[in-house]
């Protein structure tokens, strides 16, 4: 063995001597490591109880796929029936279940009142799976029957509020009565149907003909569900999915599984959790703050024991190895802690939730959730603890037993750095990884990094500012501002603590506010007060001429309408998965679609020509700008759409800037007129009328209906206000995530003071002896905190400003404007919560007596 070689086995005895010492030292119990828990299992616990309660609730939809679905697979068509040969091989393969959705407008017999309705009409068959259940209790063919030539009908109890109507009274709808036999409680597959904008009114196929709302270019979605027996039963339904779309390739009919049976629900499931993820994980990013900071003090306390051991022949490697064991054991617990707290949430989240979805929730542990909470919590902890420590372990024992702290110390060797480095580069990875969206984890988890680093700056010129500010005559100030630059200063750390959480809070509170506007102000005033729908072409004059005559002020715009899907790019089959997130709604289901001689309104031409009114040549279209560019399409590349059952192909040849936000009609593609020549469709109108009062809207809303019975009518204030509704339900959960980062910036905050503790004892000692007086000490300590508030609250106000405007501004691109009151809050905020706990923190030290103190210099 080489001279000075360590022996075999040395790293493993020094090891075990290491977790020897750290257990032995643990027996004091975990005094100074309050906060530390608290940062840790809080991060935990929220990342846990989000990811369980995310999988409890797509769990549930995937256990309860068929009831959800209403079959074991679906076909669903748009504007038209299969046909025969399609219903044949539907029908092959089990049990069917024929239905058709709409919305159209109900009305009362008398003509006095009107509202849009979701219309279902169902089969005999109806449901395949699951129980439709009624108030009072009556079954299928009794709560449709026809008798005495009216049909029967149930209905959503807002309906009946919005009405006034009560069980046993009639409605009209299109050209046929109906009486409304029952309350729906019960409708197994609402889910799969989508949101709703109205109340639901479901009634019979055979009551949907009688009322004669199927017509040409008549917006209908026809659907199909199948409940599998015989020998299809024991087929996969994949490949059944892939047989019918083989043997129909033309059908232009959409495919659902029940292993699929909510696909947009389970979406925005996916994509809250993990937006309130990436928050909780911000909360344990910011708690890592205060992991260090506890870490310090604590090691603080602990100066004499590491004395000893560097005086006994310890190494530097040695007191890292033994207080790092001890470190992790401690996070261990808080972790245990964040983790019973995570899995105890689907049990309280699901009676909340009960009311809120209509399936039945299943509710266990997940443990794939909670392994995911455990390591960010376990490496947020490691990362943040391993510099105090690194730093500690540098530290001469000389100084120690001078009773010098770690804040000279400057920053610990590379090693440690390296290891940090790569620990928090690792959690940003597992951060993104396993995001639903990489892309928005990916800006968020770098929106973070750059606060920090900023936040690193705004202390760093905080303190520099101080250090230059001239002398001032008052002594409390002067003391403050001597305490904000000086060795060991709460400056970076009050100002990390704070600064994440309230830049998180405030630009959450301006996205939310700048929503609220938009829906509730600059939205209704300029969008149309009404969108016509299903006009028919045999209409569409006498509508212009009953519409333009009740509002003579006003504005009608008509375009034809009709719908497609997006089959194929450059001939190619589409696929949405291979295009960004916020672009896939273009080519999942049918679009609407339209046709023009000239440019729309509300568009101007990004690329590209306009085509001559009476051009005559190959099918052309006009695509809108950005979803064009986010698919990857340019001018001259093809699209093909299936239309009526009919597949065709068009070239682009513009691209158009549109202005989604007026809520006027848009398009997102436009066609040449020679390209839909012959089709059957029907008309879209809108009605825009600045000067309309609430009375002539609901004038021109049952003049409307009672004309046209067959026409629907959609009021933009009475769809914006639902918005607002769920905007505002939404931003009560976002502003509850967003305190949790509060919380731990608070958290942070106290355990900074108490890494200051010692230091602050020190200097009231010695400043009461030479003669301060206990209120200049407060003073010195007010005007302290304050000015470190002030300089936060400003980050974070300009963080929260930029960061909102381009969340608002670019991504939903909608006007974005800065709130003041939102900054004067924050503004408040942050001088309470510093001057408040910061006090709170010191006024022990104000209380300390100055021999016990004076006798350890």
């Amino acid at each position: 063995m080489a001279a000075g070689a360590a022996p075999a086995g040395a790293n493993r005895l020094r090891l075990g001597l290491a977790a020897r010492l750290a257990l032995r030292e643990l027996r004091g119990g975990l005094s100074g490591f309050y906060i530390f828990l608290a940062c840790v299992a809080l991060g935990t616990a929220a990342i846990a109880g989000v990811n369980s309660v995310s999988e409890m609730m797509t769990g549930s939809i995937a256990s309860e796929g068929k009831t959800i679905l209403g079959g074991d697979i679906r076909f669903e068509i748009d504007n038209r029936d299969i046909g025969a040969a399609g219903r044949s091989y539907v029908e092959g393969l089990g049990a069917v279940s024929a239905g058709a959705n709409l919305r159209t407008m109900a009305r009362k017999p008398d003509g006095s009142d009107q509202s849009l309705v979701e219309l279902r009409a169902v089969d005999e068959a109806y449901p395949l799976y699951g129980a439709f259940e009624t108030t009072p209790p009556l079954s299928v063919a009794d709560a449709f029957a026809e008798r005495d030539g009216v049909f029967g009908a149930t209905a959503a109890q807002i309906l009946l509020d919005r009405l006034g109507i009560a069980v046993g009274d009639t409605l009209l709808v299109g050209q046929a009565q109906f009486q409304i036999r029952g309350v729906i409680a019960t409708e197994p597959d609402a889910l799969s149907e989508g949101f709703g904008f109205a109340p639901r009114l479901m009634i019979s196929r055979a009551a949907l003909d009688a009322a004669g709302l199927i017509r040409p270019g008549s917006l209908i979605e026809y659907s199909y569900r199948v409940r599998l027996d015989g020998a299809a039963a024991a087929r996969s339904l994949d490949d059944i999915r892939d047989e019918a779309e083989t043997r129909f390739p033309d059908a232009g009919w959409q495919i659902r599984t029940s292993r699929n049976a909510a696909p947009a629900l389970t979406r925005n499931i996916e994509r809250f959790s993990q937006f309130l993820t990436l928050v909780g994980l911000t909360a344990l990013i910011v708690g890592g703050v205060g992991i260090a900071n506890s870490v310090r003090a604590w090691l603080e306390g602990k100066r004499g024991v590491i004395a000893t051991f560097k005086c006994l022949g310890a190494p530097a490697s040695l007191v890292v190895a033994i207080y790092l064991i001890q470190v992790m054991l401690i996070a261990g617990f808080g972790v245990a802690l964040g983790l019973v707290l995570g899995a105890l949430t689907p049990w309280l989240a699901a009676g909340a939730l009960a009311g809120v979805i209509p399936i039945a929730v299943t509710v266990s542990f997940y443990p794939a959730s909670l392994l995911i909470a455990a390591g960010f919590g376990l490496m947020t902890a490691f990362a943040f603890a391993v510099l105090p420590l690194g730093r500690a372990g540098e530290v001469p024992a000389t100084a120690l037993f001078r009773q010098q702290g770690f804040e000279a110390g400057g920053f610990a060797r590379w090693p440690y750095l390296l290891t940090a480095g790569l620990t928090l580069a690792v959690l940003c990875g597992a951060a993104i990884f396993f995001a639903d969206d990489r892309r928005i984890a990916s800006i968020f988890v770098a929106a973070v990094a750059a606060a920090f680093v900023v936040l690193r700056l705004v202390g760093w010129l905080v303190q520099l500012i101080a250090r230059r500010w001239p002398a001032v005559n008052s002594t409390p100030l002067r003391l403050a501002i001597g305490n904000i630059h000086r060795p060991g200063a709460l400056t970076p750390s009050v100002v990390l603590s704070l600064g994440l959480g309230l830049a998180l809070l405030v630009t959450l509170a301006l996205i939310d506010t700048n929503l609220r506007r938009e829906l509730s102000g600059n939205l209704p005033e300029r969008a149309p007060n009404f969108f016509f729908v299903d006009i028919q072409a045999s209409e569409i004059d006498g509508f212009d001429e009953l519409v333009t005559g009740l509002a003579p002020e006003g504005k009608v715009i008509k375009v034809p309408m009709l719908r497609g899907r997006i089959t194929a790019l450059n001939g190619e089959p589409v696929n949405a998965e291979n295009v960004p997130p916020q672009a896939r709604w273009v080519l999942r289901g049918d679009r609407g679609l339209t046709y023009a001689k000239n440019l729309p309104e509300n568009s101007r031409l990004a690329e590209g020509k306009w085509w001559a009114p009476d051009y005559t040549g190959e099918p052309l279209v006009s695509f809108s700008a950005q979803e064009a560019r986010e698919i990857g399409l340019s001018v001259g590349d093809t699209v093909t759409v299936s239309v009526l059952g009919r597949q065709i192909t068009a070239r682009i040849a513009n691209l158009r800037d549109v202005e989604w936000e007026s809520l006027s009609i848009n398009f997102v593609m436009v066609f040449s007129p020679n390209t839909f020549a012959g089709a059957p469709h029907s008309w879209m109108a809108t009605l825009t009328d600045p000067g309309a009062d609430a009375a002539l809207e609901a004038g021109i809303l049952r003049s409307v209906t009672q004309a046209y019975p067959t026409i629907t009518s959609l009021r933009v204030k009475d769809a914006l206000e639902l918005a607002d509704q769920l905007v505002g339900q939404i931003g009560v959960a976002i502003r509850a995530a967003a305190l949790v980062a509060l919380i731990a910036s608070v958290l942070v905050l106290a355990g900074a003071l108490a890494a200051g503790n010692r230091s602050r004892i020190h200097d009231a000692v010695v400043l009461k002896t030479l003669g301060a007086t206990r209120a200049t000490l407060i003073r010195a300590y007010v005007y302290e905190y304050g000015l470190l508030g002030l300089a936060t609250a400003t980050f974070a106000l300009g963080f929260g400003a930029v960061a909102s405007w381009f969340v608002v501004s670019r991504i939903m691109t909608l006007p974005s404007r800065f709130m003041p009151d939102i900054a004067l809050a924050t503004l408040a905020g942050a001088l309470v919560l510093t001057v408040g706990i910061g006090l709170a923190g010191t006024w022990r030290v104000l209380g300390q007596k100055a021999a016990p103190v004076l006798r350890e210099l």
